[in-house]
């Protein structure tokens, strides 16, 4: 079973974008590819969620929603005051399981961060990790305030027995700070794992092909591309 569970430090932070990201790679090496999406809160029906935009820039083959709450609320909050059912993390694992019988790989994109309850039994992501013995690949911004929330999220992890992937930053700006150039450096020893790419900002505002097309050049090898740290760090300034 190839299962990557893709969580973040915060929300709003390219999550959907990196789990795009990923998802064309892994497609343009030839692989079917499932995003699964455990959550999804503050959209209503028929509006595009975080798995089929994914789905959609990416060429994934499949994308699934287990649930769908209106107000952009943290999974259990939004469930319990729209008096519906929630996700549990075992409805999470259970799906993606049979989701990985029929895919060379399963992508489960978070809501949020590691840690935001699914249930009113405090069930998160990483107890969902936990059930599937699937890898973390953790989503960063790139500016001030990353590292505090990369070392939780990595302690979090750790405290938990799961294994981090690595680090990719979200939302490259096309003109760093001095903070983001830094944090290139310094988000693996805050993490305790390697930095694994940098998505640009506004690529999720790019056309499928052009998207494509350019996702191996953001992300590195470990996940299918060719994006070098050192090279990009040098090429940032930092």
């Amino acid at each position: 079973m190839s299962v990557i569970v893709v969580s973040g430090t915060g929300t709003e932070i390219g999550k959907t974008v990196v789990t795009a990201a990923v998802a064309a790679v892994a497609t343009a090496h030839g692989r079917s590819v499932a995003v699964l999406k455990p959550a999804q809160t503050g959209l209503a029906p028929g509006e595009r969620g975080d798995a089929d935009e994914a789905a959609r820039l990416s060429g994934a083959r499949t994308s699934l929603e287990l649930a769908r709450f209106p107000e952009p609320l943290a999974p259990a909050t939004a469930a319990r005051r729209a008096a519906m059912a929630p996700v549990s993390p075992q409805e999470v694992a259970s799906a993606a399981e049979k989701l990985a019988a029929e895919h060379d790989l399963v992508l489960v994109e978070g809501a949020g961060g590691l840690l935001v309850r699914f249930d009113e039994e405090e069930g998160t992501l990483a107890d969902a990790a936990r059930l599937l013995g699937a890898p973390v690949l953790v989503v960063a911004p790139a500016g001030l305030g990353t590292l505090n929330s990369t070392a939780l999220t990595a302690e979090a992890l750790r405290a938990r027995g799961l294994t981090q992937l690595g680090v990719v930053v979200g939302s490259w700006p096309d003109e760093p700070d001095l903070a983001a150039r830094c944090n290139l450096a310094d988000l693996p020893a805050a993490a305790g794992a390697p930095l694994l790419g940098a998505v640009p900002a506004g690529a999720g505002a790019l056309s499928a092909t052009d998207f494509r097309a350019r996702a191996g050049d953001w992300l590195a090898p470990e996940l299918g591309g060719g994006w070098d740290a050192a090279a990009f760090r040098a090429t940032a300034g930092a």
